[in-house]
């Protein structure tokens, strides 16, 4: 196709009308009276399904969503299996660093990874339902596009994707009930959602949602010797959530596909005085932790699972940057927790507005400085993820 012929008919595609009936997609083309005769739409109606694929994946994302409110076939075609493989491997939009904040439940600001600044953008979860527009939703966790809010006062978690906005809601499996963890899992069919609940007994119980079949399934059987880290969501890894227990410190992980709770035998390092968990996504699994006495932390160090058997140090928190990261928790522990985003290392604090990093392609540190259009008075409750906007993630 010639490239003057190919631009005149993608700008044809960018504004259709949406008729009643069903033609064909490009017979579209002929009831407008401007076209040029060499868009004979006795031949572009019969244009090859490959090569209207091909048209279609040199528009912007917005004329795409546009276009699937001009026939059922386009929107089958945009959402068909073959158009996603081949245009979706390279997401067209940037990554973001998302945070929540219980005095701003129904906006989140928004941090650019891509481009290094902050964007004035504001992703709202009350145009998506009326009842998370009517009382607090907190935001519990995010995977793969898909955000994860708790809406106690309709007993439902809200599953949404943004960039769609779509959304599913998902009833507590009962009521009254109370959980810890909650972890967003994305599958390669789906996702999952899995949480803790101890209840008035000392053991606790796992509650996993398959969204494949909408349905929630209980496992028993597992004290509840992991809650003690209250904000640190399980890290997926190899089909499994792994968290780290308390002192004596441990790893333990959950098998999603059986239910089975398993205790590592890998040994941790010595005169650890915390202990993180972060997945890459890609097949590493890394370990967070500070190193000192009583208690207290000196140091801060960052090791990598090599063959599964073996925590081989990867590198050390320059001293400044580890003072400052001291004093900001103030050794309460308990408020730190850790994620992958796009190639970094985020440890988060809940009590603190910024964000340490660790980028893994340049082996270095650095600070991400607090979110301008926080107000100083807000000290407690910053819960930061890595919000990647993904078209085809669905609820």
């Amino acid at each position: 196709m010639k490239g003057k012929d190919r631009s005149k008919l993608t700008n044809s595609l960018r504004s259709p009308t949406k008729t009643d009936g069903e033609p064909s997609c490009l017979s579209i083309m002929s009831q407008s009276p401007a076209i040029s005769p060499k868009m004979d739409p006795g031949i572009w109606s019969r244009l090859p399904e490959e090569l209207l694929e091909h048209v279609l994946s040199f528009l912007p994302l917005k004329a795409l969503l546009n276009l699937r409110s001009t026939c059922k076939h386009f929107r089958s075609l945009i959402f068909s299996p073959s158009f996603v493989s081949k245009h979706s491997s390279s997401p067209p939009f940037s990554s973001f660093l998302l945070l929540s904040h219980p005095q701003c439940y129904r906006h989140f600001p928004l941090y650019d990874s891509a481009l290094g600044c902050w964007r004035n953008l504001a992703p709202s979860v009350s145009s998506l339902l009326p009842c998370a527009a009517a009382a607090p939703a907190s935001l519990l966790s995010a995977s793969n596009g898909l955000l994860c809010f708790s809406l106690p006062s309709s007993t439902s978690f809200l599953v949404c994707n943004l960039l769609v906005k779509s959304s599913r809601l998902i009833r507590f499996p009962s009521f009254p009930f109370s959980f810890d963890l909650l972890s967003l899992v994305s599958t390669p069919v789906g996702y999952n959602i899995f949480m803790l609940c101890s209840g008035s007994s000392s053991i606790s119980s796992a509650f996993v949602y398959d969204s494949k079949v909408h349905s929630w399934q209980k496992f028993e059987g597992f004290e509840p010797i992991i809650n003690e880290n209250y904000h640190q969501e399980g890290v997926y890894f190899g089909g499994c959530l792994y968290f780290t227990t308390p002192e004596p410190f441990s790893t333990v992980c959950f098998d999603l596909g059986n239910g089975k709770w398993q205790r590592s035998a890998t040994e941790l390092p010595s005169d650890l005085t915390f202990v993180r968990l972060v997945s890459d996504g890609e097949g590493k699994l890394y370990l967070i932790g500070g190193i000192g006495r009583n208690g207290i932390s000196r140091s801060m160090k960052l090791w990598e699972l090599v063959e599964g058997r073996k925590w081989v140090e990867v590198e050390r928190l320059p001293e400044m940057m580890c003072r400052k990261f001291m004093s900001v928790c103030y050794h309460n522990y308990e408020h730190v927790y850790c994620f992958w985003h796009q190639g970094m290392i985020c440890i988060c604090c809940y009590t603190w507005p910024e964000i340490l990093y660790y980028r893994s392609s340049r082996r270095t540190w650095h600070w991400l400085p607090k979110c301008p259009s926080i107000p100083d008075k807000w000290s407690c409750g910053f819960r930061w993820f890595s919000f990647i906007p993904e078209l085809y993630a669905s609820v």
